[in-house]
């Protein structure tokens, strides 16, 4: 067993060798970069990116990027195209190759092949001397100095700067194209991600009931509704739906505290004026700010003045909205 400053030693000296590869990337972005992404926004097609091995990982990584940030792309495995996945590739389409050495023999074999269609061909490869390299029409410089495999072997240092070069790929894409967080959320509409860009506190108070009193109402039946409807708070409403009052678990609590009989007390006596809102149409991860802020619980949720519903701060978290 090593000891533990060896560890982390090990650890620190991968972190700082794939730091440095990415660095090193960077340093290497020149017109070709600014061509490919010329190319690639120009195409009426999509990206086709493949690789084997390892870089194939990363393809589909790259792959997974660019879908949901605007750019259609579909990941092709090397070893496959040849046994009939390059049936998938059309006309107008772009391909990415990644390939640490651009010289093994799945490459050498695909390349030929991809361009007898005349595709445009653009070649994520770290030997600029390679087969790849030369057959490429524009090249994506991942160069490092070594692996951070102390055999100098698996792939590590080569994988993390063909990643962060899709990265920064994707990136510049998305900015190009000027995607917005609205574009966003329509890729990501089951995650936790997506709700908070689209799901809106309608949503939320539509799934709930809707409990309301009237002012003159005995507290009798403020508790009645607030227990009916298993949201802790009861919106107190005028004859035309506009709020006036709340009454919450805790005003209840308050009035017990307060009052050594409740005979005759109706529920504009034991409300909560101005009561926290939102705007039926504003995001539901707003309505959790402001729920935040204030320590509380429900959130009554308006259309100008007039009562739509309430958000319980359960609600909010079921969705993950957290």
């Amino acid at each position: 067993m090593k000891s533990k400053k060896y560890i982390i030693q090990s650890a620190i000296s991968t972190l700082a060798l794939e730091a440095a590869a990415i660095l090193n990337v960077a340093k290497n972005i020149n017109d070709d970069f600014e061509k490919v992404v010329s190319t690639i926004l120009r195409s009426e097609g999509r990206v086709i990116v493949t690789g084997i091995g390892k870089s194939a990982i990363i393809a589909q990584k790259i792959v997974a990027t660019f879908n949901s940030t605007g750019t259609p792309a579909i990941f092709m495995h090397a070893a496959d195209a040849i046994h009939g996945d390059l049936g998938m590739i059309q006309r107008n389409d772009v391909i990415i190759c990644l390939s640490k050495s651009g010289n093994t023999p799945e490459i050498k074999v695909l390349i030929p092949l991809l361009k007898v269609a005349g595709n445009k061909l653009i070649g994520m490869v770290g030997e600029l001397g390679s087969y790849l390299a030369e057959q490429a029409d524009l090249i994506l410089n991942t160069s490092f100095e070594k692996e951070a495999c102390p055999h100098n072997l698996a792939p590590t240092t080569s994988t993390t700067a063909q990643l962060a070069l899709g990265d920064a790929l994707a990136i510049c894409l998305l900015e190009c194209r000027d995607f917005n967080e609205s574009d966003f959320a329509k890729y990501h509409p089951g995650g936790s991600l997506g709700k908070k860009l689209y799901l809106k506190a309608k949503d939320l108070a539509s799934s709930n009931e809707k409990p309301s009193i009237s002012p003159t109402a005995s507290v009798k039946d403020v508790l009645i509704e607030i227990s009916k409807n298993r949201l802790g708070a009861v919106a107190v409403v005028d004859d035309k739906n506009n709020v006036v009052g709340v009454v919450t678990d805790g005003d209840i609590r308050r009035m017990l505290e307060n009052h050594n009989s409740i005979a005759g007390l109706k529920a504009e006596d034991i409300m909560g004026k101005n009561p926290k809102s939102i705007q039926y149409d504003a995001l539901a991860v707003d309505a959790l700010h402001i729920i935040k802020q204030n320590n509380i619980t429900q959130l009554l949720v308006l259309e100008q003045n007039t009562y739509f519903g309430i958000i319980h701060l359960h609600d909010l978290l079921n969705e993950g909205i957290v």
